[in-house]
């Protein structure tokens, strides 16, 4: 009987962050440069602030300063175009969701392109860290989305399905995507070699979906009885022939490596740019 193949992305991260600390020590001591993100917070949430906790011990992990900058919405666009303007600063954020969503388009398209370090403005410079850590994920274990695979993409979501979508695509991989408007999904579903999902609807799909040996990357986060869980129905996990992403530790991980990896480089360009190397 075959095995469960785990996609580990805690595994591939440990490798990304220590690389990640060699370049920023190379940063600090060659061009004096210290890399910093601006986090701008405009609501209390519990869940929010793990997410932020987790940000900030990585930045202390691998020596990127990490600042957190708490206001209310009304104050947030002046914080922004000051952050903007700060040299010190090389990557700024706007953690989603807003108090208004309504107004998230407008606060976000305010960070400047190349402090854009989650890629989320109209003009991205960087690609968003979800799409970007998922990708990683595939290619750290060699599952070639190339030869006439087809790759379908759960949600078309604005953080991970749009932009996803549109690297994939820029690739000429064969992918597909299915959204609100799709009826047929476990038709859609079952031709798939690859799944990735990212809608944020618990159990969205069910082990009947999935054909034989697929790979499945579940990217989706929603809480359910005070926990987080992803899209995938706990079901798929009694399947023994699908290459899949632990309940825990899939993407998340990769995700927050990713974000500071555009945080290195927009530091690094600042860096190239004053040419003042040692």
């Amino acid at each position: 009987m075959e095995a469960m193949k785990v996609l580990n992305g805690k595994e591939l991260a440990e490798f990304v962050k220590e690389r990640q600390a060699h370049e920023v020590r190379a940063l600090r001591q060659a061009w004096h440069v210290e890399p910093k993100l601006a986090i701008v917070v405009t609501v209390d949430n519990p869940v929010i602030d793990v997410y932020m906790r987790l940000k900030q011990k990585y930045g202390a992990d691998i020596l990127v300063d990490v600042g957190v900058h708490r206001v209310a919405q009304a104050e947030a666009p002046a914080l922004i175009k000051s952050l903007n303007k700060d040299e010190t600063v090389h990557g700024v954020i706007v953690q989603l969701p807003l108090e208004s969503p309504a107004e998230t388009e407008e606060i976000v398209n305010l960070v400047a392109p190349d402090k854009d370090v989650d890629g989320l403005g109209e003009h991205p410079v960087f690609e968003p860290a979800t799409p970007l850590a998922i990708l990683w994920l595939l290619a750290g274990y060699n599952i070639d989305l190339q030869k006439g695979k087809r790759v379908l993409l759960v949600g078309r979501g604005k953080l991970v399905g749009a932009p996803l979508e549109r690297m994939l695509a820029s690739s000429d991989i064969d992918v597909h995507v299915a959204d609100r408007k799709t009826t047929n999904l476990k038709t859609e579903a079952l031709q798939a070699d690859v799944i990735i999902t990212a809608t944020g609807k618990p159990g969205i799909l069910q082990p009947d979906m999935i054909k034989t040996g697929a790979v499945v990357v579940d990217a989706g986060v929603a809480g359910e009885d005070g926990k987080t869980v992803g899209d995938l129905a706990p079901e798929v996990y009694e399947r023994d022939d699908l290459t899949i992403t632990p309940t825990k530790g899939g993407v998340g991980p990769l995700t927050v490596c990713a974000l500071f990896d555009n945080v290195i480089r927009s530091a690094r360009r600042v860096a190239e740019a004053s040419g003042k190397k040692e």
